[in-house]
Formats: C-alpha cells, structure tokens, sequence
C-alpha cells in the first residue's frame, strides 16, 4: 500500500512537471493551458515514477524474496528468522549495496510503466470519445486493460528480477556462490533451464488478477483525485 501510494503520488508530480516544463511550458508561444498531457507523457511519467520507487520496493521485495525460497527448508535449517533479522544480516556481511541487491532489476522492470501509464491514457481517451461511458467506468476498465499490458510487456523481466533477488550473495553470509554477477547472466539460466517458457512461468495467475485488483485500485484513485480542490 505504502509502495502504491508512492508510486501514484509521485506519478502525479510527474505528469505536472513534464506537461509544464517540457510538453506545454507557459514559455512556449504555442501554450495551452487546457492542453493535456500526450500518451507518451504518461509514458514517461511513469518511467520516472518507477525508478522513484524502485528505491523503496528493491530492499523490500529482495527480503521477501529471500524469505520465500527458505519456506520448504525445516525452521531449524533457514537463515533467516524473519524479515528483520534478514535485513540485519544481510547488511552486517554486505552493506547497503547488499540491502539494494537486485536495484538495477527493480529499475528495468518498473521501466515498463511506460506501457501501464501510456496506455491508461490511450485507453481512458478512447473510451471517452467513443462510448457512453461514465468517468468512474473508465477508469475502471482503462485500469484494468492498461494493467494487463504492463504485466504482458514486463513479465519475463519480472522473472529474472526474482532469480537475481534469490541469487546467493556469497562471503560471510555463508549462503554460497554467486551465481548471477550481471542481469544477462540470469537472463541465461531463465532460458537454459526452461527455454523461453521460463520466462513466462506463473503468467497466467498474474494476469488475470491483474485486472480487478488494478482497475478498482484506479477507480479509487481517480475518485480522490477529482475530489481534491483545484
């Protein structure tokens, strides 16, 4: 909730400061004030708001993604005995850089909300010029559709995001070698293990529930953000 909030909150910040000073900037002799924001500003805008959040959500999904993998293990086996204790020894053997393993992952796949934002706006603008719809029924089912096309654009780059976050970090935290120093190197063994399928194992589940859970996430959020003055 705290990672969305973020996300959407800086999302907003974003879609101001291009529409003002790049797309539309009160300078320009061809201002528009009415003028929205193109697709492709939404496109952006959540690119910078990925990265923004990236920097909360990498230590975060890295924890549980450790915690995960030791689940099948007996509770006198696991390493870790809970997400704090994880995060402490973690950082006691690594440091921070051992905190944010698996940033530049986080980074590249939250670099498709290029596709989730770009599309919401393209699908919120058909909608409007083209059914009878009301606005909460647009950004209800431009949430939904928008939020399909993230997860079938970012998907197989979510899958390796996890293989590097559940990589061994290898010296004194004593869970053995590393075995995927670069992005490629995982990218590689998604493919040797599982051919291209790999990629996409699990898919389905996810794409599915991407739909309710992301479309009354925007119906909700477009509700309050009609409501606030101004």
């Amino acid at each position: 909730m705290f990672m969305d909030s973020v996300m959407l909150g800086s999302l907003t910040v974003y879609r101001r400061l291009l529409r003002d000073n790049l797309f539309n900037p009160p300078w320009h002799p061809l201002h528009d004030p009415s003028k929205p924001l193109p697709s492709h500003g939404h496109g952006l805008a959540g690119i910078l708001a990925g990265m923004t959040v990236s920097f909360i959500a990498a230590p975060v999904e890295h924890v549980k993604a450790r915690l995960q993998i030791q689940y099948a293990a007996r509770k006198e086996e696991r390493m870790y005995k809970g997400p704090i204790d994880c995060l402490k020894k973690v950082y006691k053997h690594h440091g921070i850089r051992g905190v944010y393993h698996g940033l530049g992952a986080t980074m590249l796949f939250r670099s498709f909300f290029f596709f989730w934002w770009g599309t919401y706006d393209v699908f919120s603008r058909w909608m409007k010029d083209h059914t009878k719809m009301s606005t909460p029924a647009i950004n209800f089912w431009a949430g939904g559709l928008s939020a399909q096309v993230f997860w079938l654009t970012s998907y197989p780059s979510d899958v390796v995001k996890q293989r590097i976050m559940t990589d061994n970090l290898g010296g004194g935290l004593g869970d053995g070698v590393r075995r995927f120093p670069r992005w490629r190197d995982a990218a590689v063994a998604v493919y040797k293990e599982s051919g291209a399928k790999g990629y996409w194992r699990g898919f389905l589940p996810c794409f599915l529930r991407a739909f309710p859970a992301n479309a009354m996430a925007l119906l909700a959020f477009e509700g309050v953000m009609r409501s606030l003055p101004g």
